[in-house]
């Protein structure tokens, strides 16, 4: 969601709203019909997109999830030949960029997780674990002390710390999109070093 530049399609403007909505009120505390005002459709024009709110929820949670996994796949694709700790970096920066982006989805996935089919959720978690094994064979490179299962713990770690976008005020409150980008990156990049400390 946060790479794309061009015009939204009616759907991913429906999913928006919906994620922002749904953030703020939670899933049940949101009808259709208020998401359908937000784009400026009726309630009932949505089920032309959606077969309901649960499809809604369902599409976005497994498909951050996805989109994160590609992004990653992708930023590792085009490091051929980099060094490991350029590729880290790139990680961080797309994970912070959705962290920045998406933080409706982030309180989303927090609260609403649970109200997914048992399908989708477990598709979500697959999609999860897939994005944590490829940082935690990044990290490992660029700090080889760490062994596997701690590797693993501090890419959990920093996930929590870069996930916690949500509870740093609203967007206005904030410093500014680069600063609060470059703060981000130092304490993500200073977690994995502390990590290898005794």
């Amino acid at each position: 969601m946060a790479t794309r530049t061009d015009a939204p399609t009616r759907r991913e403007q429906i999913l928006k709203e919906a994620a922002r909505l749904f953030a703020e009120r939670g899933f049940h505390g949101v009808g259709v019909d208020e998401i359908g005002a937000a784009v400026g459709i009726s309630g009932p024009g949505l089920y032309r997109h959606f077969a309901g709110k649960d499809a809604m929820l369902a599409e976005l949670l497994v498909g951050i999830s996805g989109q994160l996994l590609t992004g990653a796949k992708r930023r590792l694709a085009e490091a051929d030949g980099v060094p490991p700790e350029a590729v880290l970096d790139s990680l961080i920066e797309g994970h912070i960029d959705f962290a920045l982006d998406d933080r409706p989805l982030i309180t989303l996935h927090d609260r609403e997780l649970d109200r997914l089919r048992d399908s989708d959720r477990k598709l979500v978690r697959q999609l999860q674990r897939q994005y944590v094994e490829l940082w935690v064979e990044i990290v490992r490179e660029v700090y080889p002390e760490l062994t596997e299962p701690t590797a693993r713990s501090a890419v959990h770690s920093v996930f929590g710390l870069l996930n916690s976008t949500p509870h740093l005020g609203r967007p206005g409150s904030l410093p500014g999109r680069g600063v609060t980008a470059q703060l981000l990156h130092r304490m993500a990049r200073g977690a994995f070093g502390a990590a290898g400390v005794e």
